[in-house]
This record gives structure tokens, C-alpha cells and sequence, in this order.
């Protein structure tokens, strides 16, 4: 598929041992692939996703260090955050507060390969976890079989920025000249974090969860209409379904999107929900 190539042309050029280069795609074909999807570039507004609050912006001088994991097949061919279609076989990412999209490098300080990505999603919001890399990604830079690594995220300014106009249409703002200063590595014990387990369910608390699943629960309905009405416009994040509830005598039609194996990955389409404006949904297990 001719978008396909397009997008996933970008990471490629940039998969090598110990150095990386940041050439690739100029920012109008890169956008018309995108727009082909669906894509829209958007910053968003904060939210709130476990207790905790984000708030997305634009910083061109970001820079960290951290742990990153991987996404698959839950999420394959559906919208990403800024509408884009999830494809695990390209190359692209998921992050909390960057810019939709946006081209980061990242490096896995483990093995010393880098690889340029194009974040188009939110997430990740498991502790300790940066950002959140496709499967094909997560599979160059050498870790899709442990599930996690240590790695660097740099935001790269001036294609973030060419991107951007030739989405928005707007100029193209200068880059400085000046080099960017990186965060330098904290040494931390990287042992204490519990490593992504693919055969093993994450719960919010951190701990492994019984077997069940995850859900997110958009809305409760006494009519059944308004209950099909609302599953029909969210069946763009996933399974939407419609399950019935006798609750102290009364029937109740729930909207909910799933079922989803990990706690982490209801908890990305929950961000998603949100920001389609649906405030009040919410993860439920069972």
C-alpha cells in the first residue's frame, strides 16, 4: 500500500548500530500520507489518566531518558490519537505530551541502535514507561522479545516543525542554531522496575492481575437506542459493544470498548475516549 511505504520509509533510513541519521521523507509527502489516514496535527488539552495529569505541548527542547515497551495487535487498525490508522507494522509511537505527530530519534542505550519514529498516539501509562513504540519499531531497536528497554527520546526539531506546516499549512519556524543540550544519563537500577510481561496482565496497582478482563465503559443508558447510537461512533477505538445490566431492578444498556488483556492498554483507549469529549468514561474490569 502506496501510504504504507511512505510512512514507514521514514524509520527505516535511520536503523543503524551506534549512529542514526535524521534524513528521510520531506514534510509535505510525509503529510499527505498521513492526511490520507485520516491524520490531523493536534497538541490536545490536559488529562488525567490514573489519578495522574499530562499536559501535552510543544517542547522542541525534549529530551529523556527511560524506559520504553511496545503495542501490537489490540490496537492494529484502529485511530490512533490524531486520527491516524495504527498500523504495528510501520514505524511509528506513542507518547504523553509530544505533538501529534511529531519525530523523535530514539536510542537503545542497551544495544546502541537508534531509530527515527513518528509519534501519532498517546500513552504509555504504565510506571516508569516514556513511550510506547510499535511492534515492528520495538523489533529494530531489539527488544520486542524482552518487551521493555532502557532508552534515550529526542525530539527532532526541525522535521517536528516541517511536519507541522505542511500539515497546518503554517510558515515554517526557524531552528536555532545552537546545538541541543540532552539530558545527560541519571544512573538509576533499572532491575527495580517490573519488566513488561507479554503473558502476564498489568493492573493499575502494579501488581499481576486475576484473570479477567479490561473494558472501558463510555456510558450506561435506560434506553437501548441511545446506548447502539453511542457504540456505533466509538466502534473507531476498538470493539464497542453494548452489554446489558439489571441494577436494583432496572435495565441498563452499557457502552464499552474491549475486552483488552492489560490494564495499560484500556487505559490508552480510555485517553483516546476522553479526548473525543466522552469526560466521564472510565476503565472497568471483569
Amino acid at each position: 500500500m502506496k501510504l504504507r511505504s511512505n510512512i514507514a520509509v521514514l524509520g527505516m533510513l535511520a536503523l543503524l548500530s551506534g549512529c542514526a541519521s535524521t534524513s528521510g521523507p520531506d514534510g509535505y509527502s510525509q503529510a499527505a500520507a498521513i492526511s490520507g489516514t485520516g491524520g490531523t496535527y493536534k497538541v490536545g488539552n490536559p488529562y488525567k489518566i490514573m489519578g495522574k495529569t499530562y499536559y501535552p505541548a510543544e517542547d522542541y527542547d525534549y529530551s529523556e531518558v527511560g524506559i520504553a515497551s511496545w503495542y501490537g495487535s489490540d490496537f492494529h487498525n484502529k485511530k490512533t490519537a490524531n486520527g491516524e490508522i495504527y498500523d504495528m507494522n510501520t514505524l511509528t509511537a506513542a507518547h504523553r505530551t509530544l505533538p501529534l505527530p511529531s519525530i523523535v530519534k530514539v536510542t537503545n542505550l542497551e544495544n546502541g541502535r537508534s531509530l527515527v519514529l513518528r509519534v501519532n498516539d498517546r500513552g504509555p501509562y504504565a510506571k516508569n514507561r516514556i513511550i510506547d513504540i510499535s511492534k515492528r519499531g520495538a523489533q529494530l531497536l531489539g527488544f520486542q522479545t524482552k518487551g521493555t528497554a532502557k532508552v534515550r527520546v529526542e525530539l527532532l526539531e526541525k522535521e517536528s516543525k516541517e511536519l507541522k506546516a505542511a500539515l497546518t499549512g503554517e510558515k515554517v519556524e526557524p531552528v536555532k542554531v545552537a546545538a541541543k543540550k540532552t539530558t545527560p544519563i541519571k544512573k538509576m537500577e533499572f532491575s527495580e522496575f517490573e519488566p513488561l510481561r507479554l503473558d502476564n496482565p498489568y493492573n493499575a496497582a502494579g501488581g499481576v492481575a486475576a484473570e479477567k478482563n479490561y473494558f472501558v465503559q463510555a456510558g450506561s443508558f435506560v434506553k437501548h437506542d441511545a446506548a447502539e447510537e453511542l457504540s456505533s461512533k466509538l466502534s473507531k477505538f476498538g470493539n464497542a459493544n453494548v452489554a446489558k445490566a439489571d441494577v436494583d431492578g432496572n435495565r441498563f444498556y452499557r457502552v464499552r470498548i474491549g475486552p483488552f488483556s492489560y490494564a495499560e492498554e484500556a487505559e490508552v483507549t480510555l485517553a483516546k475516549v476522553k479526548n473525543f469529549g466522552i469526560y466521564n468514561a472510565k476503565v472497568v474490569q471483569d
